[in-house]
């Protein structure tokens, strides 16, 4: 797996991150709509998503002093299909000799 989707899984692992990603799935938001839902103070809410955006996974843009994020869906798609291409590497090779049991 390549060193983006490791860092994108890693930003995916937090439930928080997730959660940050359902209340942006649906279209770009401000960062002081996404505090609040959360339960976060605004700093942290911004921590989050800045992890997110460094993964590839949200994009942001500056609007005067506002923050507005995105879904990088694409990005996201390419860590989906990472991914389930483990899924699909076929059977796993069988066990070494030092391994079986005798």
């Amino acid at each position: 797996m390549l060193t983006g989707e490791v860092a994108a899984l890693k930003a995916l692992a937090d439930p928080t991150r997730l959660r940050l990603l359902e209340l942006i799935a649906s279209g770009e938001r401000c960062v002081c709509d996404l505090h609040t839902p959360l339960g976060l103070a605004q700093n942290l809410a911004s921590h989050h998503l800045r992890v997110l955006r460094e993964a590839g996974l949200v994009r942001s843009r500056k609007s005067s002093r506002w923050s507005y994020y995105s879904l990088d869906r694409d990005r996201l798609a390419a860590v989906l299909a990472a991914v389930g291409g483990l899924l699909e590497t076929g059977p796993p090779d069988p066990a070494p000799a030092c391994c079986e049991e005798g």
